[in-house]
Parts: structure tokens; sequence; C-alpha cells
């Protein structure tokens, strides 16, 4: 493609240099610069990629996209906005791949995941081909990604959109991260659906304000569309948590049909008479399309409201109310998410992601439903994110724990001795017997210490990292696996 013809994607440009200039890739990184590349020099939080020009045209770039002429010997196509830029180059750089199938952005707090992975259930057993994006992995059909983020930058977006579309995707079922929505990643994609799961405290050390996080999420509802039609094929849907207060807010930003869905609140999706137990949860389900009744293997009240939002989507897709109870019922773990670590043992272990206090709390409560011994708890808080939140997570875990190992999470920079010290003021806030609560930088030893210590029937939750095979230390991610410690530790114990 050429340069010119690239342009030809954003009204207001100046090419300085030849337009006629052959363009065979886009990057934003100039690590992954290959000859031929267009190069985005997109400005930072902490870098700028005006910096790094010289050293994408050494690795072969033929042209760079600026927000000024930079005195370089290869063309720039200069633009207002670079970011924006690389969002409206890149759809049309891979023929906007969104266009081409169905996709489904899910945001929210808690619960992105799992849900990603009910709905995906759902279609695949529908004999959709399906693809998926979030923090776990990406997959295409039956190939498995790395994922460096929950949602992709623009250029890796648009690059992966082309890749299902020529696995003949039908649905593309992605998470959509507020940083996403408020730095454009996901600007110029055309979503089917939105899908709301909850708003509670998060990534306050970027978005600072309650407000301008939920501000960030309403973005996706913003932007369904304004138009309507009379094709069911192309109509947009949000589907809004009614027991959320923030789906208020997102109700009045979108054109697009809303379906709503809940527990204590009038809904067109609800759950009632809802039973949990260590074994898993049942509810009748009362909808717009008809009741059911759903046994699920997966444990909790915030699972009740993931199934019920991929179940409102479900519906929206035409999918009967049997088969979406015959997909979730079959369904036996989410990875990372309340998975249980069984070497038959007599006290039940719990690897979960809960990394948040409203995460936390949902998979405490849970267990309280349930526990017949002692609830041990074993969580930390991630090093350089909002620190505002330790404390409340201790006094979360506070709330539900008889015995609590509070521990390392993925430091990064930050002394870990430091972030065990933000949590402590939660546990003093409640008096949380000193005793009880022992403060252990060494997450392996906080795990085993856990487990040696557990009794018949006491339930041990290892919270924080769930899925996740690494430990982030001073930048260096070293091999680790909460649910491979706990097998040992058990195994090492005799059980």
């Amino acid at each position: 493609m050429k340069l010119q013809e690239l342009a030809s994607a954003l009204l207001i440009t100046h090419i300085h240099g030849n337009a006629e200039t052959e363009i065979t890739g886009i990057e934003a990184d100039s690590r992954k610069i290959k000859p031929g590349y267009l190069f985005l020099c997109i400005p930072g939080l902490t870098v700028d990629g005006h910096d790094y020009a010289p050293k994408a045209i050494a690795l072969g770039a033929s042209a760079l996209v600026t927000e000024r002429v930079l005195d370089l010997p290869i063309p720039q196509l200069v633009v207002k906005d670079a970011r924006y830029a690389m969002a409206a180059l890149s759809a049309h750089f891979y023929g906007y791949p969104s266009k081409e199938m169905k996709i489904i952005g899910f945001t929210g707090t808690n619960g992105k995941t799992t849900s990603t992975y009910l709905l995906e259930k759902i279609l695949r057993d529908q004999g959709f081909i399906t693809g998926l994006m979030g923090t776990i992995e990406m997959k295409i059909g039956d190939n498995y990604y790395e994922m460096e983020r929950t949602t992709q930058e623009a250029v890796d977006l648009q690059s992966s959109f082309r890749k299902m579309c020529e696995h003949k995707t039908d649905y593309c079922l992605m998470e959509v991260s507020s940083h996403a929505l408020e730095l454009g990643r996901v600007k110029g994609i055309h979503f089917r659906s939105g899908i709301f799961t909850n708003l509670t405290q998060d990534h306050l050390d970027y978005h600072k304000t309650m407000e301008a996080y939920a501000a960030a999420k309403g973005l996706l509802f913003s932007r369904l569309g304004n138009g309507f039609t009379s094709n069911p094929a192309e109509r947009q849907y949000a589907i809004l948590n009614a027991d959320d207060e923030a789906s208020a807010i997102f109700s009045k930003l979108t054109a697009a049909q809303i379906i709503t869905y809940g527990i204590s609140q009038e809904c067109d999706v609800r759950a009632a008479n809802i039973r949990m137990s260590a074994k898993g949860t049942e509810f009748q389900l009362i909808s717009f399309a008809g009741e059911a009744y759903f046994q699920m293997k997966l444990v909790g009240k915030f699972n009740v409201y993931n199934a019920l939002g991929a179940i409102a989507a479900a519906l929206a897709e035409g999918i009967s109310l049997e088969a979406i109870r015959n997909s979730l019922e079959s369904l036996s773990v989410v990875e990372g998410r309340m998975e249980v670590v069984d070497e038959g043992q007599e006290y039940l272990v719990l690897v979960d992601y809960a990394h948040t206090p409203d995460g936390l709390e949902n998979a405490l409560s849970t267990i309280s439903e349930f526990a017949e011994g002692k609830v041990i708890t074993v969580f930390g808080c991630g090093g350089d994110r909002d620190r505002t939140k330790r404390p409340i997570m201790g006094k979360v875990t506070a709330a539900y724990s008889d015995y609590l190992y509070v521990t390392s999470d993925n430091p990064r920079t930050e002394d870990p001795e430091a972030i065990l010290a933000d949590i402590r003021p939660g546990l003093q806030e409640v008096n949380y017997p000193a005793e009880k609560a022992e403060f252990i930088v060494d997450r392996k030893k906080a795990i085993q210490k856990a487990i040696e210590g557990a009794g018949p029937k006491d339930v041990i939750l290892i919270a924080g990292k769930g899925h996740e095979t690494y430990q982030d230390i001073m930048g260096v991610k070293h091999d680790f696996d909460d649910r491979l410690v706990a097998k040992a530790a058990i195994r090492g114990r005799g059980r």
C-alpha cells in the first residue's frame, strides 16, 4: 500500500516527502520494525516515539507518522494526533477487519476474563468459530498466543483481527480495559455488543478518581453507534449490570439497545433462588426469552453475574436458553478463577486472580458460604499500582479470614516490605488479632506455611495472581505459578 493511499484514511494530513512510498507494514514499537514498515511516532506517558525514529530508520522503516516534521531522510506523514492516527491507519491498512465478524467487548473491574470464556463456550458449542483476547491469552481458532496486556495497542489489535478473519472467525470476544479506552486503542472497532460487568476501585494510580475511571469505561458504550437498522445482524447492544450504579450512567451514553441483567433489581435477565456450595452454584433464570434452571460447576455469586452477562449476550445472538444452559452446565473451570488445587488432601485449596478489594470480597464471601473449617487467606498487592487500595484489601480479608498470610504479589520495582506495610493499617483499623496474621515477603514460603497449618475441612484462598506463571520482581519475570507451588507444598506435607 502506498503512503498516499494510507493517508486517505485521515482528512487533515501533510506528507513530507515521497507520497508514493510503498508501505509493507505498520508498527509503533521501533524494536519490531522491518524493511518497508511505517513507524508511528507515538508520544507516551514516559517516552516519546519521535525519539526512536532514527532507530526505526536504521532497521529499515520506509516512512514515519509524526506530529511534527523531523530532520530525518525518509517520508513523513504529519498528523495532529499520532495516537488517533494509529487507530485509523491500522484499521485502513488491515482492511477494517472488525466489520467482517461480530466483536463483543467486555469492560468492568472484575469478571471480564471469566465472562469471555463463558460466552466463548456457548458460541463454540453452537458451531461458531471464535477468537478471544484478554488477560490470560489470545486465541485464534485453536491457536494460542501470549498477551502483553489485557487489550493490545491499535496496530496489534487490527493485525490480530485480520488473522481472525483469515481463520473465518464468526465472533471475537475481547476484554476492553479502561486504559485501552482512555488511550484510544479500540477507536474505530465495530462492536456488536458491549458488556459491563461491574465498577469497583482499581487503577486509581492512573485514573486518579472513580469518576474518571467510570468515564473511561463509559467510552465503550458511547461508541456503540448512533444509528438504527432493520437488519438484526447489524444491531448493537449494550448489556449492563442492573445491580451496579454505573449502569445508569452508561445507559445514557449509548444509542444501542439496552439489555439489563442482575440479581437484586428488576431486569431483562435475572437470577433468583440462588444456592451455592463448594461444588457449584444453582439458580433460576428469569429472562425475556423464558425461564430455565441452571446448575453450574462454577462457585460464587460473582460467577452468577458473569454467567448472566454471557447469557444476555447469547440470547441477543438468538441462541436458545436450553443450548445456553447445556453449555454453561458442562463448563468445569476457568483458569485461575476459583481454581481448585486437588492432590487428594482433606482441606480445600483455591487459586484466584482476585487483586482488588471487590474481587477479594467476592471470593471470600463465597467461601464463607460453604466453609466448614477455618478460612485461611494468602494475598498481597501489586507494586507500582494504586496504593490506596492496599489497606482496603487488608480490611476486606480481615473480615472473612480466620488466619492471614500477607505476602508479595508482583512487587515490580517497589520494595515488597513497603507494600506489606501499606496493607497493615487495614488490619489495624478492624483490630485484627496480630497473632493471626503473618507478613512473609517470600510468596512461596507464605503458601507453604498456609498449607502446613491447614486442618481438615479448612479452606485456603491463594489470591492475586490466578493464572499467572511468573512473579515480576525489579523488572525481571521469574517462573512462579501459585498452583504448582501449592501442589508441591501439599505433596511435601503428605496431604
